[in-house]
């Protein structure tokens, strides 16, 4: 049976309009992206086969064109199409970030940062520069590669923050491993581009670390 021979309180699209896109499971969101199923396989069966694939919605999502493109129902057509809906995604968490003061929005910057580093495969450490009402100037990635104290330069933060004009910044960076626990050296990391960045009355407001589905905040730690 096709998808357009079900219940219309059962198929996806007319479920999205009906009760809005929170009330549909991944595989009905994914079938929406699809649009149609392989021979015997309705696009909700595709879905729900290709998440077991995977192993769940951001393996799929994360997936590089090899993977993604080896899959049946998938080809290049559909990655391109998928990486244009995720940067679309990111670049309307940074509109929405842009319009406010990032202190009274946490869990939108907790998300907008969490979009940019949670799908990449190495270390990067990223800033968020904020003038001094709290208003997003830029974000930007400042260093790739392991972190350490040689490898984060808080001289080179400090003359990007002057270069801005920035107020404050919040820093974020990534755990590839999956795991958001801040190690020691990120501590350290953290308190030396506090105090250089403090010399110029520039605030570190924050620090995220970015792991598989968690994001660990340093100032709700008490840390800074």
């Amino acid at each position: 049976m096709s998808i357009r021979d079900w219940p219309e309180g059962e198929r996806p699209r007319e479920k999205l309009l009906a009760l809005g896109s929170p009330a549909l499971s991944d595989a009905e969101l994914l079938a929406i992206f699809l649009r149609v199923g392989v021979q015997g396989r309705s696009a909700v069966d595709l879905a729900r086969d290709l998440l077991a694939a995977f192993g769940g919605l951001r393996q799929l999502l994360e997936a590089d064109q090899t993977r993604f493109c080896a899959e049946h129902g998938l080809g290049t057509a559909k990655f391109v199409q998928l990486q244009a809906t995720l940067e679309l995604s990111r670049r309307h968490l940074a509109s929405q970030l842009a319009r406010g003061d990032a202190l009274t929005s946490p869990s939108l910057v907790r998300a907008y940062l969490a979009s940019q580093l949670r799908h990449l495969g190495h270390e990067e450490f990223a800033a968020l520069f904020l003038d001094s009402q709290h208003q997003v100037i830029l974000y930007e990635s400042l260093f790739r590669g392991t972190l350490n104290s040689a490898s984060v330069y808080p001289r080179e933060v400090a003359r990007r923050a002057l270069e801005l004009g920035a107020g404050a910044v919040i820093f974020a960076h990534n755990h590839p491993s999956g795991i958001a626990e801040p190690s020691d050296a990120d501590r350290r990391i953290t308190e030396r581009l506090r105090e250089a960045l403090g010399l110029f009355e520039i605030r570190v407001l924050d620090h995220f670390v970015v792991g598989d589905g968690e994001v660990v905040s340093f100032a709700e730690r008490g840390w800074l």
